[in-house]
């Protein structure tokens, strides 16, 4: 695995199916992108401008909401992972 720099942050996308009334699970149609994901790997944080490491906020495993424009494709070992700065997850699912 690679190691992020800075603040950024590997995300491992997590699978959205939808369940109808009647209980069917229907898998997302792939023509919208997820904005959910598991944070797999993250660097050390952003230094400051008087060269403090700020700490990150988020820790490997917590799923997150993140802002899916800001991101960049990568594929390790036949793994699709996102990499995106600290600043664009939105929120940290529970």
């Amino acid at each position: 695995m690679l190691k992020p720099l800075q603040n950024r942050v590997f995300i491992e996308l997590l699978e959205e199916s939808k369940t109808t009334e009647s209980g069917i699970v229907v898998p997302d149609s792939g023509d919208k992108k997820s904005i959910k994901g598991k944070v797999v790997a993250l660097g050390e944080g952003k230094t400051s401008s008087d060269g403090k490491v700020i700490p990150m906020t988020v820790k490997v495993g917590d799923k997150v909401v993140f802002n899916e424009y800001s991101t960049t494709d990568i594929k390790i070992d036949g793994k699709e992972y996102r990499v995106l700065s600290e600043d664009d997850i939105l929120a940290i699912l529970d």
